[in-house]
C-alpha cells in the first residue's frame, strides 16, 4: 500500500503533467492564432498568454514544493552510507532542476513583457 503522503505527492504531480498538457495547448492555439489568415484577435492570444502564464506559475510552485519536500531529511531506519549520498545527489540534481525553473520563469516573463 502507498503511504498517504507520497499518494498525494503522486496526485500533486499528475495534476502537473495535466497543466504541462494544457501549457503546451495553449502555446498551440496561440501559434495558430498567430498564423490566421485574417490576423490574429489580440483578445483571444492575450487570453490565452494570461492562462499561460498562471498555468506555468502553478507548476513551478508545485513543482518546488515537492522538490523541497523530497529533499528534506528525514532519518531513516538502518540508513548507510550510500544510501545518504545517492540522497545527496538527487538532492543536487533537484537544485539543478529548480535552478532551470527559474530561468524558464525568467524567460517566460520576459517575452510577456515583449507581448
Amino acid at each position: 500500500m502507498i503511504p498517504q503522503s507520497q499518494s498525494s505527492s503522486l496526485q500533486r504531480l499528475h495534476h502537473v503533467e495535466k497543466r504541462i498538457v494544457r501549457v503546451l495547448e495553449l502555446a498551440g492555439a496561440v501559434m495558430e492564432e498567430l498564423g490566421n489568415s485574417q490576423g490574429p484577435r489580440t483578445d483571444a492570444v492575450g487570453a490565452h498568454c494570461r492562462e499561460f502564464m498562471l498555468a506555468m506559475k502553478d507548476i513551478q510552485t508545485t513543482l518546488r514544493e515537492e522538490i523541497k519536500s523530497a529533499c528534506e531529511y528525514r532519518p531513516f531506519e538502518k540508513c548507510d552510507y550510500s544510501a545518504r549520498i545517492a540522497n545527496e545527489i538527487c538532492c543536487k540534481k533537484l537544485e539543478y532542476v529548480i535552478e532551470k525553473l527559474d530561468t524558464m520563469q525568467q524567460n517566460l516573463e520576459q517575452s510577456n513583457d515583449d507581448v
